[in-house]
């Protein structure tokens, strides 16, 4: 009998000690959602006559904390380019040597959308700590998915939950760079530069009124392997009527690849696109 006794107890113990640990990661979760909202609700109610001076003490101090959580968020948000949104954590098991816990993750890296959820289980032997993510589930939300979506697939596979927000970070920088060098130029350049599927996609042509029929395409894309190595690469088409190809002389519709190709190892993107435009502006 004394024995059901202590296994009675030691199930009520692990049982409060996971109710505890809920209790945080809902405070946890609360915060990253309605951090602001939470903080001036303290600041409404500090500035409210309250009585006693420990009250008013433990507010400011709580306002205090709670100014320094923000600052390091966005600190973080600062280094690694990822704002968070959503912080849901569950705990599914806890014992004296094993924790599993459920998360879902959802925000944005400049313009790319994306929620994470995964479970994680550490089993303490020892003095070792041992960690494994199962589960892993990832949505990405944004027009250059497509470049993306192979990366994302295999890191599914592997579980490789720090290689996705790692390569998340490099692909969104490269498609922010091609999404501004795209606006830089259709904004310089309206009557001759357009995009056809938007700033955010891989596609630009170049078309001057002064030349009918004659258009240059370039296609960016961002390749992603499966290691999460990041590559821009450009290719430009030339397009012109069959009339003005007999007259091409200097091959420029067959060699005008080649010439773009080393205008980039030269110059850059940048300069090179410019190059082309004020090309086809002579």
């Amino acid at each position: 009998m004394e024995q059901k006794y202590e296994e009675e107890i030691q199930m009520l113990q692990q049982e409060i000690e996971m109710l505890k640990t809920e209790r945080e990661e809902s405070l946890r979760s609360i915060f990253i959602q309605h951090g602001d909202r939470l903080q001036q609700e303290l600041k409404s109610v500090c500035e409210e006559r309250v009585g006693g001076g420990t009250q008013k003490h433990t507010l400011s101090k709580l306002i205090m904390e709670i100014r320094e959580l923000e600052k390091d968020l966005r600190r973080q948000t600062e280094i690694n380019g990822i704002a968070l949104k959503e912080c849901f954590v569950k705990t599914l098991h806890k014992s004296e040597n094993k924790l599993v816990q459920q998360l879902r993750l959802a925000g944005h890296c400049n313009v790319l959308l994306f929620q994470v959820e995964f479970a994680v289980t550490e089993i303490q032997e020892g003095d070792a700590l041992l960690r494994r993510v199962t589960e892993l589930n990832i949505v990405v939300d944004g027009a250059e998915f497509k470049d993306f979506s192979s990366f994302v697939s295999s890191v599914e596979d592997t579980k490789d939950v720090l290689l996705f927000f790692r390569t998340l970070r490099m692909f969104s920088e490269r498609c922010k760079e091609r999404r501004e060098t795209f606006q830089h130029f259709q904004e310089k350049y309206p009557d001759m530069v357009s995009l056809p599927e938007g700033s955010r996609s891989e596609l630009m042509i170049i078309q001057s009124p002064k030349l009918p029929g004659i258009s240059m395409t370039i296609f960016w894309k961002i390749d992603v392997s499966k290691e999460g190595v990041v590559k821009p690469s450009l290719e430009l088409l030339l397009k012109m009527p069959d009339q003005a190809q007999e007259m091409d002389t200097k091959k420029v519709m067959e060699n005008g690849s080649e010439y773009f190709e080393s205008l980039l190892r030269i110059l850059g993107v940048e300069a090179s696109i410019e190059g082309l435009i004020r090309s086809m502006c002579l």
